[in-house]
């Protein structure tokens, strides 16, 4: 027999062995390749989708770029940070009265920390357009004031190139006045007297704007900001605070309630959320002391014997700061027909308030937001459950310590407090 068909035969055996034997070894690297390229079609299964389905591929880069051009644009200086505050519901108050008690947390302004942010940043920039201020000049900024609006001043002046020069009444927190000073404003603290004598504080920085000004030898000049007079102070609340809170509240309010002390709250407020919400109620929070609270009520600020911005008498009978005045100022008169109500809060209950904030919140605020607090839960009492109202949270604590928080007292492990015993009912 020929040896050649053997020798095939040999070789075919050992090659079939060999091929076996390397199956063996490759099949699982082969079988888990399979299922790697499955995984993409099971995928597509799983979304409802056929295998043999066609598939478009997205430039998912155009999207990348619109929404770079939807980022928010990077604000230019501390101005950047004035407005646009929060809004947020207060809750104690509001789950004991059963209405939505909201406050616009205007102490997160970020130049000064009150809502007096906006008023100096407009009241400057108005000055500019005017021609009577010129950055870097020298031109130094006067203004009379118990502390929040000078605060501000101080800071947007460094801002923006000027100098400030303060006058305040001695009874007023030292803390406002060593804030001031570390922010490079000048500051006079003058006894307290009343409008009409020409050493009141707001009449001392008017004098001493005109005497800058009429001084050859003094760089720059003086500007008088008149906080009090200015129209730029009420429309900054009318282009700024009006707005936001309409819209944060999606343009359903019941009531506004604000304490005044130029009284450009209140009154900018009000001229831009009664046109747009006619059976809105615009309330103002007055505390003990102001007359504010009988011109509203009676149209007159004292006694019908008394004539008007003429009594003589010292500060205002009461240890809250910011709000309350016993005279008619522009900012006020600019929107006092529209306010349909006032409620008078005392002390005690300022005080009472500030520390239920600070017990049931931890809201650590000062004693015009304590009284503006007082006036929106009466209110909320007296309207019944399901009203929503809008208040004004100024300034925060801190800058309250020496006076009105030393009154106050500390909180301690307190959880106990009523409301009713705050409001009296």
């Amino acid at each position: 027999m020929d040896s050649r068909p053997r020798l095939y035969l040999c070789t075919a055996f050992l090659c079939g062995v060999l091929l076996t034997l390397g199956f063996k070894d490759v099949y699982p690297d082969l079988e888990r390749r399979f299922r790697r390229r499955r995984v993409p079609i099971s995928s597509i299964a799983g979304a409802g989708l056929a295998p043999k389905d066609h598939i478009d591929l997205e430039d998912r880069t155009k999207k990348i770029n619109q929404a770079d051009s939807n980022v928010v644009e990077i604000g230019e200086g501390i101005e950047a940070c004035v407005g646009n505050t929060p809004l947020f519901r207060i809750k104690s108050l509001s789950e004991e009265t059963g209405c939505d008690i909201l406050g616009k947390a205007e102490f997160l302004n970020g130049a000064g920390g009150s809502p007096k942010d906006r008023v100096a940043l407009n009241m400057i920039k108005t000055a500019e357009e005017q021609g009577l201020l010129t950055p870097h000049s020298g031109d130094t900024i006067y203004e009379g004031t118990v502390g929040s609006t000078g605060i501000s001043l101080a800071t947007i002046c460094r801002a923006r190139g000027y100098l400030a020069h303060i006058c305040m009444p001695s009874d007023q927190a030292t803390e406002k006045s060593d804030l001031l000073l570390k922010l490079g404003a000048v500051v006079d603290r003058v006894p307290p007297a009343p409008i009409i004598d020409p050493m009141h504080f707001v009449n001392r920085a008017r004098n001493l704007a005109a005497d800058h000004t009429a001084d050859p030898t003094r760089a720059g000049r003086g500007y008088f900001a008149d906080q009090f007079e200015n129209q730029a102070n009420w429309q900054a609340h009318l282009e700024g605070t009006g707005p936001e809170i309409y819209q944060q509240c999606g343009g359903k309010i019941d009531a506004f309630v604000a304490g005044a002390g130029t009284g450009g709250t209140i009154a900018g407020v009000a001229r831009f959320l009664k046109p747009k919400l006619p059976n809105l109620r615009v309330v103002l929070a007055d505390p003990q002391g102001s007359g504010l609270f009988n011109r509203i009520k009676n149209g007159v600020m004292f006694d019908p014997l008394e004539r008007e911005g003429t009594r003589r008498r010292s500060q205002l009978d009461t240890i809250v700061e910011g709000i309350g005045i016993n005279r008619v100022t522009a900012n006020f008169e600019a929107g006092r027909e529209l306010i349909d109500d006032a409620i008078k809060v005392n002390d005690d209950e300022a005080l009472a308030m500030a520390r239920w904030l600070a017990e049931k919140d931890g809201m650590f605020v000062g004693s015009s937001s304590a009284v503006n607090c007082v006036a929106a839960a009466r209110l909320a009492r007296l309207s019944g459950p399901g009203q929503r109202i809008v208040t004004i949270l100024c300034d925060s604590g801190t800058r309250h310590l020496s006076k009105f928080w030393t009154h106050a007292g500390d909180i301690g492990g307190r959880t106990d407090t009523k409301l009713s015993h705050i409001l009296g009912d």
